[in-house]
C-alpha cells in the first residue's frame, strides 16, 4: 500500500487497463519515492488518463504542482521541450526522473481549458496569439522524434493492418501528402506536437499558458491542424463544414498560411489521429466513424 496515497479499487482497475499491471506497481513504487523526496503533499489523482497518470499535488517548494508518469522516451521530449522554452507560453517544469518517466510541473490555475471558451472567435484568437513567434530550433534535434518520423511509422504500421485497408489507404496518402509539404516547409522547429484547446489553460493573470508538450521538430505548419481537429463536432454535419472551412480561412489569413497548405495538414493529421486509434485498439466497430471523420477531412482538402 501507499503511504502518501490510498489507491481505490477503481483506481487499480483503470489503470491497469489502461497502462498494464506493471505499469501499475512500478507507478506505486515511485509515487511514494517521489512524494519523500520532493516533499509532495495532498496527492490528488486526476481521474481521466490519457498517455500518462497525473497528480494534482502541493511543494513546499514550488507551490501547486503536477506529478506525472509516464513512458520514459515521452517524459524526456516533454522536459528537455519545456527545459528549452523555460516558462515561455509554457508552463515550468520543477524536477525530474527521466530513467523513470517522472516530471513534477507547474499547476496552471485556475486552469480552465480554451475548450470552455464559448465564442470561436475568442478561441481562434487565443489559438493565434501563442502561435504566433512561438516556434524555435530544437538543441540538440537528435534528442526529438520528428513530424515526418510519425506519420512513417503510423504509416508503415497501417500497411501491416490487414483487417482496415481503407484507413490504411488514407494513411499511405496522408504519407505521400506530408511529404509532399515537407520538401516545400522544411523548417527543424521544435513543436508542440498536441497543440489544442486542453492544452491550452488560463492562468491568474488572464493569460493562456501551454502545457503537455509531445516534443516533435518538424515546420511550424504542422502544428496547426491538431487544434482544427479538435473543432470537428461529435457528428459532422453541413454546419460543421461551415465551421471547419471558417477556422481555415482565418487561421490562414492570420497565420499567413496559404487555406490549401492548412488543408492538406488537416488531412495528414485526421488521417494519422485516426491511425493511432486504430493502433490503441479501437474495436472493428468503431472503423467505420473513424473513416467517416477521414473522409471528412479529405473532402474539404479537395473541395
Amino acid at each position: 500500500m501507499s503511504r502518501h496515497f490510498e489507491w481505490t479499487a477503481d483506481d487499480l482497475r483503470a489503470i491497469v487497463v489502461r497502462f498494464g499491471a506493471d505499469f501499475y506497481e512500478k507507478l506505486r513504487r515511485h509515487l511514494d519515492m517521489c512524494a519523500e523526496q520532493w516533499s509532495l503533499t495532498s496527492l490528488r489523482l486526476n481521474p481521466s488518463f490519457s498517455a500518462n497518470v497525473v497528480f494534482r499535488c502541493a511543494s513546499p517548494k514550488y507551490g501547486p504542482a503536477v506529478l506525472k508518469f509516464g513512458r520514459p522516451a515521452d517524459i524526456a521530449a516533454e522536459f528537455h521541450t519545456l527545459r528549452q522554452y523555460n516558462g515561455k507560453r509554457f508552463c515550468s517544469v520543477y524536477e525530474a526522473d527521466l530513467e523513470n518517466g517522472i516530471l513534477l510541473e507547474e499547476a496552471v490555475k485556475p486552469g480552465t481549458p480554451l475548450r470552455n471558451e464559448p465564442s470561436l472567435d475568442n478561441r481562434l484568437a487565443v489559438f493565434c496569439s501563442l502561435f504566433e513567434g512561438l516556434h524555435i530550433e530544437a538543441d540538440e534535434a537528435e534528442r526529438f522524434p520528428t513530424y515526418t518520423g510519425w506519420v512513417d511509422r503510423i504509416a508503415e504500421y497501417m500497411g501491416r493492418r490487414r483487417d482496415c485497408a481503407e484507413l490504411a489507404r488514407h494513411m499511405q496518402k496522408a504519407k505521400d501528402i506530408c511529404l509532399s509539404l515537407s520538401a516545400v516547409y522544411s523548417r527543424r522547429m521544435l513543436l508542440h506536437g498536441d497543440f489544442h484547446h486542453d492544452n491550452m489553460l488560463l492562468a491568474e493573470n488572464g493569460t493562456y499558458k501551454i502545457i503537455d508538450p509531445k516534443g516533435v521538430v518538424g515546420d511550424p505548419v504542422f502544428d496547426v491542424p491538431r487544434f482544427v481537429l479538435n473543432e470537428f463536432d461529435e457528428e459532422i454535419t453541413e454546419e460543421t463544414r461551415r465551421k471547419i472551412n471558417k477556422i481555415l480561412r482565418v487561421l490562414g489569413q492570420k497565420l499567413r498560411i496559404p487555406e490549401t497548405v492548412l488543408k492538406r495538414c488537416l488531412y495528414v493529421e485526421t488521417a494519422m489521429g485516426a491511425c493511432w486509434s486504430v493502433e490503441d485498439g479501437a474495436s472493428p466497430g468503431e472503423y467505420p466513424k473513424l473513416i467517416k471523420t477521414v473522409a471528412f477531412a479529405e473532402a474539404i482538402m479537395n473541395a
